[in-house]
């Protein structure tokens, strides 16, 4: 059966693999700084910093804006658990706003009904790569005063208006670098800032707070001068893993090209199927395709007729606002509409036919 997901690993790995592993020099580096360029340059920013995780990501994101236990944030319960975790985490109150039950992204008229006085930041999940209403998100931020926050961790390569997630004037934006996302370094994710000052903060909140400059007296001994002002975690991704990032990169765009293929070959498909058919793109959004979504009058029945074919069809996420672990199962109508319908197909680089 054709999978919904598949790993994407580069061919011809090990030469200057085990050489790394040999080296004695494991920890970020050479390949490290390498990695973050890259991606600066396919993104179009200029603020990125690589995370070993893309749950450390959220967490070195969460203490970069200064967000604190009992403060409020906006988000979208039709998302990745891993999106959403990190709020309970740090005792982070979740406020559910509701969707677009035709695209699966945060609806704006519902999100602003839900802002209020203690509203410290909006999460902005684009659902499965595809890209949600930007603009109108961004500018509740505006009007309100509150930071907005791209959670891009099924969305890297997506586009709005030509230009990609993580270049689109919003605070932050949160990459993930898991194994089934492109690309792929086994673990990791990144964070993309648009403010110099938010992201020179993050770079030693990455790193236990340590300002690597200081760290150290000229014989190598830890200087007692050097003091530690902010929380931190150990974030550093490995040279292993920023290494296969970027070979990942290579072939970043004839990937993301194949994806794009394979979702015209599904609207084809689907152009006069009365019972499935495709999400509703957000206007001039160009999704990354990491599954081809589509909206189904009975998506257990569709689900069954894709697997019959050999594609393995599935609804992916549950809504997050049913876990206890938020406080906060709240009847949301757009989530309810969108969950019963919701099937992702395969669309990645892997489909052949």
């Amino acid at each position: 059966m054709i999978p919904i997901y598949k790993p994407f690993m580069p061919e011809n790995l090990l030469p200057e693999l085990n050489e790394i592993i040999y080296s004695g020099q494991l920890s970020f580096g050479k390949y490290g700084k390498l990695f973050e360029s890259q991606l600066k340059e396919f993104v179009g920013c200029e603020y990125l910093l690589t995370i070993n995780s893309y749950n450390t990501a959220m967490l070195v994101l969460i203490s970069t804006l200064g967000l604190v236990q009992g403060d409020e944030v906006i988000a979208s319960p039709v998302s990745c658990l891993a999106s959403n975790q990190p709020f309970a985490i740090k005792g982070l109150k979740v406020i559910w706003a509701d969707i677009n039950p035709k695209t699966g992204t945060l609806c704006p008229k519902d999100v602003e009904s839900k802002i209020t006085k203690k509203t410290k930041a909006i999460f902005h999940n684009h659902f499965c790569g595809y890209v949600g209403q930007i603009d109108e998100i961004n500018e509740l931020g505006k009007k309100y005063g509150v930071p907005t926050i791209d959670d891009g961790i099924e969305a890297f390569g997506s586009e709005y208006n030509g230009k990609r997630l993580g270049n689109l004037g919003t605070v932050a934006t949160v990459f993930s670098f898991q194994t089934v996302r492109l690309p792929n370094t086994i673990e990791g994710g990144a964070i993309v800032f648009n403010d110099k000052k938010l992201y020179d903060k993050a770079i030693l909140i990455r790193d236990y707070g340590i300002d690597r400059t200081q760290f150290r007296t000229p014989d190598g001994e830890i200087n007692p001068k050097c003091d530690i002002k902010l929380e931190g975690y150990g974030g550093l991704m490995s040279e292993i893993n920023s290494f296969i990032g970027t070979k990942q990169m290579l072939n970043i765009e004839n990937l993301l090209k194949l994806q794009q293929k394979n979702a015209e070959y599904w609207l084809d498909q689907l152009q006069f199927n009365k019972k499935i058919k495709p999400l509703t793109l957000t206007s001039n959004s160009q999704p990354n395709y990491w599954v081809f979504g589509t909206l189904s009058e009975n998506s257990s029945q569709t689900i069954k007729d894709f697997k019959s074919e050999g594609y393995y069809a599935t609804g992916i996420h549950i809504n997050n606002n049913i876990y206890s672990i938020f406080k906060n199962n709240i009847f949301l109508k757009g989530v309810n509409e969108f969950r019963k319908q919701f099937v992702a197909i395969p669309s990645g680089w892997w489909v052949k036919k």
